[in-house]
């Protein structure tokens, strides 16, 4: 005696259940978080602001351009503030708080580098020189100047002693000049300009500050 075959609920005249397994339902319900086991979380604002250079790392680190950083950034921080003010943010309450809230971020940055990248004045941008330019002047690169205003937000930062020895040896005069004019010794000047230098690179290089992607003003 042959046993008869199995046939679906579709080939038999029924619906398929919403509670039955493989369904949309089914698949919705394990694909979305248990609210009793996921609680709507809501960082505070200063939290939220504290992961800007981990932000800005991840954009660098996804090839946005420099000029584009700033702004990407900030709708980044705002789309995850309205998220949390919309209750969306769910995290595993399993893991620290701050690496849960670092996970998620991951993900807004993500999704809105992806719409970057689809918006039309991207897909379409013809690059030129510089288009406004004066006539018979040498282009300025935007990205280059964008980097050049980073470095002197990082230059006005540093004490007052350290900004003065470092435009010294940028200007005209020699240390050796500047230091005479101001009854100084020379000797002391060029280990004021080895400490302001060192303490501007330990800036430049700061991972808490990633250098170039600061506000421009």
């Amino acid at each position: 005696m042959k046993t008869p075959l199995l046939t679906s609920p579709w080939r038999q005249g029924r619906p398929l259940s919403s509670d039955a397994p493989g369904s949309r339902t089914r698949r919705r319900a394990r694909s979305t978080p248990n609210e009793a086991l996921h609680p709507v979380v809501s960082p505070s604002t200063e939290a939220l602001c504290a992961e800007r250079p981990f932000v800005a790392v991840l954009l660098r680190a996804l090839h946005v351009p420099a000029r584009d950083r700033e702004d990407l950034l900030q709708t980044v921080l705002l789309g995850a503030w309205e998220a949390i003010r919309a209750r969306r943010y769910r995290p595993d309450p399993r893991r620290h708080p701050r690496a849960a809230l670092r996970a998620w971020l991951h993900g807004v940055v993500w999704r809105q580098v992806c719409h970057y990248r689809e918006r039309a004045c991207i897909r379409c941008e013809i690059l030129c020189s510089a288009p406004l330019s004066p006539a018979g002047q040498v282009p300025v690169e935007i990205e280059g100047e964008l980097v050049a205003r980073a470095a002197l937000r990082e230059v006005a930062a540093l004490p007052r002693g350290h900004r003065e020895v470092l435009l010294a040896a940028a200007g005209r005069l020699s240390l050796v000049a500047w230091a005479r004019a101001r009854g100084m010794n020379p000797n002391s000047a060029a280990s004021r300009l080895r400490r302001a230098r060192r303490a501007l690179a330990e800036r430049l290089a700061s991972p808490r500050q990633p250098f170039g992607d600061g506000d421009v003003r």
